[in-house]
């Protein structure tokens, strides 16, 4: 994921494998120690797989629409879709609409094991093709400023093309909208409504699996932060308060130390301000963790030896296009999460 994706965010984890003392305790953090441990490194893993609504629903065409871009959209045929972004997030929203087989490609981040073997028209990781795009001659294209470049989507409209510019952010509070947007854009808001509906009882029974969880692992808030890490170009940042990370970091029970500590949106790491805030675990993008040589990299940066979660190796990893990708899968991965922070082995070594 380039950063502009991630940016994005704003304007738009099982557990990263690796040696950890998994029965290491945790250094006391500031403010006094919160009792929670830290069982290891981990990766979490959430499984991709999302069913789509049966019957698939039939659209009422045209739709006309004006996008995040203030255009005006007419959208007359849906028999040739593609969902392009860089968290995979719109493609898994017209799948879990029942609309997946009219998506004629995808982008390198769509993880739905059904669109598997649809060509990849993103080339470079997250820039968008224009030639394999018109290639596959997509009838409407929906999209948002995570990926690009912005004059690929503008070629694709001077070529004809219905192109959907659609909100970049990725938040809990966006799921709901981006969803109604998507099932309006496709002609379908009833099936928009259904999957709303499905998507916000799967979110809850979710956040209670996960309150559960911290209880029987002895109801402590683990002190947490999320560091975006690109290491071949040299970015650490840690992402605050309007990030999405800390509404995830929320939904986990955690404190997120980054907004504790006034960071707004991303900021560049900074040493003596992360080892304050003292995270007893961190959370990553898996290929970030990668990027920097792994576990024993990541705890090497300024100022992350010197917090809990650096002295126990204390790190969880989920895979980019997911962890914060929210949308339909929000449930799925913080499930995932809950599991990776909260061990069923807690409760053994108490």
């Amino acid at each position: 994921m380039r950063r502009r994706s991630v940016i994005s965010l704003v304007a738009a984890v099982a557990v990263f494998a690796g040696a950890c003392g998994g029965t290491a305790e945790s250094s006391t953090p500031a403010g006094g120690d919160t009792g929670w441990r830290c069982d290891g490194p981990r990766t979490a893993k959430s499984g991709e797989r999302y069913e789509a609504m049966t019957p698939a629903p039939v659209p009422a065409l045209p739709t006309v629409t004006t996008d995040y871009s203030g255009t005006e959209v007419r959208v007359h045929d849906l028999s040739r879709i593609l969902a392009l972004d860089t968290h995979g997030t719109l493609a898994t929203t017209v799948h879990a609409l029942g609309l997946g087989d009219r998506l004629v490609g995808r982008d390198v981040s769509t993880g739905v094991p059904e669109l598997a073997d649809l060509p990849v028209v993103t080339q470079n990781g997250h820039d968008l093709n224009a030639e394999a795009i018109l290639s596959l001659r997509p009838s409407v294209v929906l999209t948002d400023y995570t990926i690009g470049p912005l004059e690929v989507q503008l070629q694709l409209r001077d070529a004809g093309v219905p192109v959907v510019i659609l909100d970049d952010r990725r938040t809990a509070d966006t799921i709901v909208p981006q969803i109604r947007e998507v099932a309006s854009v496709l002609g379908v808001p009833e099936a928009g409504e259904r999957l709303v509906e499905r998507v916000n009882a799967e979110i809850a029974a979710a956040r209670e699996r996960v309150a559960e969880r911290r209880d029987s692992a002895g109801g402590a808030a683990p002190r947490a932060v999320f560091l975006y890490l690109r290491g071949r170009s040299g970015t650490y940042d840690w992402f605050g308060r309007d990030t999405g990370a800390d509404d995830l970091i929320e939904a986990l029970g955690a404190v997120d130390v980054a907004t504790a500590a006034g960071v707004v949106g991303y900021k560049p790491l900074n040493a003596e301000a992360l080892a304050a805030a003292a995270p007893e675990v961190v959370l990553a993008m898996s290929d970030g963790v990668a990027s920097v040589g792994g576990v024993d990299g990541l705890v090497a940066l300024p100022g992350v030896a010197e917090t809990p979660a650096g002295a126990t190796r204390c790190v969880i990893d989920m895979a980019d296009t997911e962890i914060l990708a929210f949308g339909t899968r929000f449930a799925a991965t913080i499930d995932a999460l809950g599991a990776a922070l909260y061990p069923e082995s807690a409760e053994r070594r108490r």
